[in-house]
């Protein structure tokens, strides 16, 4: 039981809010003490760990591509493209997207989305440039809510999708542990029985979604006047 204090410094270190590597090391070494392993063996385990999953450390290449895009203007030419099509909404854009990012994942595309590379850059200025040409300036709480829909939309549809996959890790661990308890499934029939969670996962956010138009229309209105932010032209020559 000892070796479960990794799981307790994980919980209280995320708590208050401490530097999540050093949580994340912190338990490791615990658990590891806890094992009765040796120092040199705790250390062996995580050099063998990142070697393994070094692969995860690539998204961080992709930050500098990110940064020298919106530095040229990436994210004001996604807020001036989608203004010129007028039926586009904030909800009906992030709508689009969950359909394309959970059918992409659902055949093994993952990596084609994500906050860094796609939520970021485009998702989230092209929602907040379809409400500023309905609505005009947003205040900061309606800017700040469809930051959190465009996120969220990105996860669930991620999440869900994912899960969709016959070869993706977490069906495949799914499989493995009901073998340990004695339940002997195939890995398509795990796959198989995702999709009525997907489909459930989709209607669900899909209603939130439709509603966020109505919900940012609310939020704008009860705003008292001169509470907005810079308008989008002067964010563009600000930018510039």
């Amino acid at each position: 039981m000892l070796t479960l204090l990794g799981v307790l410094i994980v919980i209280v270190g995320f708590a208050l809010r401490f530097n999540p590597l050093l949580v994340v090391c912190a338990a490791g070494i615990v658990t590891g003490i806890a094992g009765h392993l040796s120092f040199g063996e705790i250390l062996t385990t995580f050099g063998n760990a990142f070697v393994s999953n070094r692969y995860l450390s690539l998204f961080i290449l992709t930050l500098p591509v990110v940064g020298l895009l919106e530095r040229y203007g990436l994210k004001e030419q996604s807020q001036e493209l989608i203004g010129k099509i007028k039926a586009a909404t904030t909800g009906r854009l992030l709508l689009v997207y969950l359909f394309i990012r959970q059918a992409t994942a659902a055949i093994g595309l993952t990596s084609l989305g994500g906050h860094a590379q796609m939520v970021r850059p485009l998702v989230s200025p092209m929602a907040e440039g379809a409400a500023a040409h309905k609505h005009g300036p947003l205040p900061k709480n309606v800017s700040d809510r469809i930051k959190a829909y465009s996120a969220s939309t990105d996860n669930v549809g991620l999440f869900f999708g994912e899960d969709v996959f016959i070869a993706f890790g977490a069906v495949l661990l799914i499989q493995g542990f009901l073998a340990q308890n004695g339940v002997q499934v195939e890995p398509l029939h795990v796959s198989v029985w995702g999709i009525p969670t997907a489909i459930a996962a989709f209607v669900i956010h899909g209603i939130r979604l439709y509603l966020l138009d109505r919900k940012i229309k609310q939020m704008i209105d009860s705003e008292p006047s001169g509470s907005s932010e810079e308008t989008l032209e002067e964010v563009q020559s600000h930018a510039r």
